[in-house]
């Protein structure tokens, strides 16, 4: 399943989700710090998604009351739902 989930609050724009059922196959982050973001989609590749939920859920970005790690969170939380509809 392929999902997009347009980001609030961050320097990052969008996240394209790639799943298998639970699984992380493929995140591109767009927009925000390149090289990180690259690297947090790297490392998650393959993992469950509630295990990268709850591990980056709640992160600020200083003053901001989110990050793109949080957002990566609530984008797979929406992937998650959409897939229970489905």
């Amino acid at each position: 399943m392929e999902y997009r989930y347009k980001t609030k609050g961050t320097c990052s724009r969008e996240i394209h989700l790639e799943m298998d059922g639970d699984i992380i196959r493929n995140v591109e982050i767009i927009g925000g710090c390149d090289g990180n973001l690259k690297g947090i989609s790297a490392l998650i590749k393959g993992m469950k998604a509630e295990d990268v939920i709850q591990k980056c859920s709640g992160i600020r970005c200083g003053m901001k009351p989110t990050s793109c790690p949080d957002q990566l969170a609530q984008a797979l939380r929406e992937a998650l739902a959409v897939q229970k509809n489905i």
